[in-house]
């Protein structure tokens, strides 16, 4: 199989098993996206969204935050990982907001990345979720789903020359859909140290499932 035919198998497959498929973040407006988004990294959906209705409450919008000193922030956010300097990236964030865009989350890429606690990750995020627009976000499950199923190359060792090839390689009316289904399958399917590959339908045109089958492992750093 060929690397085309293996992005249109897999495409495919995804479009009839997720057609329509989003973000795990609950969030009620593009600020609130983007304030759950740089808490998420490194950390679950699971727990962003057990801190974020409380500090939505208190500060709903980039006015309120920007009003807030980071140890205020702080006490609703201290069960997400590196708590303190997310306070202060949320804080500097919503006041860059403030002073450069009347408080509004801007949709180009170079204005988001030069916001505080924003990087391509972030920004990808929001670009697709908010805004519609053809980014690829590569997080940790889209980069590992992506080498396991050998849509990329072990050359393709940062996120950003992922972010390149799937770019490529998929078409862009499903870029947005396929970050959330490459993250969707590893964090449910595709796991870090565990695959579960018996259960997952991919594994027939799935190198590393073919190489765990055989005794080789699956390299539980991808």
């Amino acid at each position: 199989m060929t690397r085309k035919e293996k992005y249109a198998y897999i495409l495919q497959y995804f479009r009839k098993q997720m057609p329509e498929v989003q973000t795990e973040l609950e969030f009620g407006s593009v600020f609130q996206l983007l304030v759950a988004v740089i808490l998420s990294a490194q950390c679950t959906d699971k727990r962003i969204n057990q801190v974020t209705p409380e500090l939505f409450r208190h500060y709903p919008d980039a006015k309120a935050m920007a009003k807030a000193e980071a140890e205020d922030v702080l006490e609703y956010i201290k069960s997400v990982s590196y708590p303190n300097s997310k306070a202060d990236h949320l804080v500097r964030m919503a006041r860059a907001l403030m002073e450069r865009y009347g408080g509004e989350v801007p949709s180009d890429m170079n204005q988001l990345l030069d916001l505080p606690g924003v990087g391509r990750k972030t920004a990808n995020v929001i670009q697709s979720v908010a805004f519609g627009k053809s980014t690829m976000a590569v997080d940790t499950h889209v980069f590992r789903v992506s080498h396991r199923l050998g849509l990329v190359t072990k050359n393709d060792d940062t996120p950003y020359k992922v972010e390149q090839v799937l770019v490529k390689n998929i078409p862009a009316e499903d870029i947005p859909r396929a970050h959330h289904w490459l993250l969707l399958h590893g964090r449910y399917v595709c796991t870090s140290r565990k695959p579960h590959c018996g259960k997952c339908d991919l594994k027939g045109v799935c190198p590393s499932a073919t190489l765990s089958s055989s005794g080789g492992g699956t390299d539980s750093q991808l």
